[in-house]
């Protein structure tokens, strides 16, 4: 997780954090709630001359890693660790992933502009330092400022040729907006023409997305105008979540640890679902109604889809797993796929290799979600006419070859929920 921990902003806050908590050192300041600490300062910074000058002279105190800086910085960052580990435990976010900041990068930032002095590809102009990419439609990098200042394109350089070199990476994948789009062709172009990485053996790409837009088509915000947090949505999302299940009644024959074992698996995975299986360069509007809806292309239709056929499977009641007996089938040639639904639902579940191929290329998964929405028309079209368990005459007649393509629908399912993020359930 690349974070931006240094430069001017931090400068900002550092300044601020000692206006207003000047013994911020023996009693910790309640800054909790960053985003509005963020607020004040930048309010100051633009408003304030003096401030701003201060600001700036904090963040070359911070830069020249003064002990007194450096631990006012470590505040503030452990403040927004904490929010990010929150989140992070609530998406199911792996705890092992690597924060790094750009204070990682400070001295290989010092090493680059040496290392581009040296070799005379920077272009001086009105006291800047730049170097420019081949396509000369595309802005140059701002390497050092007029100042003897750093930037996010010094960074962003150090920070694709430490990857390279000391990671040994062979393909770096950058997943911000697409509103960046311009600066990573400048970035991907000036690296590779600083020799920090070479385009036969590495690749590089921009993974660019779109907004969030509100029910009125513009940029998803509260009402009184500022950012919508994460955590609130996901909050919201457990309560309509919860209320959904309730109008159908699920509390009445699910268990207490199912009811929130199913509420969560909702709220959490229609966010990210909703986000998911929109073209990620498209703008989308965000809407809980529709996210929530148990028809068409939504994480609640597909989840109940996969409960559905698990149901199917347990009351089938069958001897041995159904991996087991599969096997078994496949080895003695008693596998037999007849009735042309059958055919097309084994088509349809062979297909997933090829999709899986394709996003691991273009890494767009919302290719894997129209598929798993596909898969659950496809299935329903198969169990609708083929009868899997058959009740006549006080007998059971349970169908093995369909039981084993339910199995094989449901791995499919479960798999697909796993590439996305999504946690499955056994009941709903």
């Amino acid at each position: 997780n690349h974070v931006g921990d240094w430069g001017t902003q931090f400068g900002m806050l550092l300044a601020h954090l000692m206006d207003k908590y000047p013994d911020y050192k023996k009693t910790p300041p309640p800054i909790a709630n960053l985003q509005v600490f963020y607020k004040e300062s930048k309010k100051r910074f633009d408003e304030e001359p003096e401030f701003k000058k201060k600001a700036y002279e904090t963040t070359v105190r911070l830069q020249a890693k003064e002990p007194e800086m450096i631990q006012a910085w470590q505040l503030i960052c452990d403040i927004s660790r904490k929010e990010f580990a929150e989140v992070y435990q609530i998406l199911d976010i792996n705890p092992g992933l690597t924060e790094r900041g750009e204070s990682f990068y400070h001295d290989r930032m010092q090493t680059v502009v040496a290392d581009l002095i040296e070799r005379n590809l920077l272009v001086e102009e009105e006291g800047r330092k730049l170097i420019y990419p081949t396509n000369k439609s595309y802005p140059p990098l701002t390497i050092v400022k007029s100042d003897g200042g750093f930037t996010y394109d010094t960074s962003d350089m150090a920070a694709i040729r430490q990857r390279v070199t000391e990671e040994k990476a062979t393909r770096v994948i950058y997943t911000v907006d697409i509103g960046q789009s311009v600066h990573f062709h400048s970035l991907f172009d000036c690296a590779r023409i600083a020799g920090y990485y070479d385009p036969t053996t590495t690749r590089v790409e921009h993974l660019s997305f779109g907004v969030v837009l509100g029910e009125d088509k513009k940029k998803f915000k509260t009402r009184s105008g500022d950012t919508v947090k994460l955590k609130d949505l996901i909050s919201e999302g457990l309560e309509r979540s919860l209320q959904k299940l309730k109008e159908k009644e699920r509390d009445k024959v699910l268990t207490e640890e199912e009811l929130k074992a199913a509420q969560e698996a909702v709220a959490i995975g229609c966010i990210k679902y909703s986000d998911l299986s929109h073209d990620r360069n498209h703008d989308y509007v965000f809407s809980f109604d529709r996210m929530l809806d148990d028809r068409g292309n939504t994480a609640v239709y597909l989840l109940y889809a996969l409960t559905r056929i698990r149901s199917i499977i347990r009351n089938a009641n069958l001897p041995k797993s159904v991996s087991e007996i599969g096997t078994e089938m496949m080895l003695n040639g008693s596998l037999t796929l007849d009735h042309p639904r059958e055919m097309k639902l084994a088509k349809a579940i062979t297909n997933f290799t090829d999709v899986i191929v394709q996003i691991v290329d273009d890494l767009y998964l919302h290719s894997l979600c129209a598929y798993l929405y596909n898969l659950s028309v496809v299935f329903s079209e198969f169990y609708d006419v083929c009868y899997v368990i058959e009740k006549k005459d006080n007998e059971t007649k349970v169908n093995l070859n369909r039981v084993v393509l339910c199995e094989a629908t449901a791995r499919i399912f479960e798999t697909g929920f796993y590439i996305l993020g999504i946690k499955t359930v056994e009941k709903m």
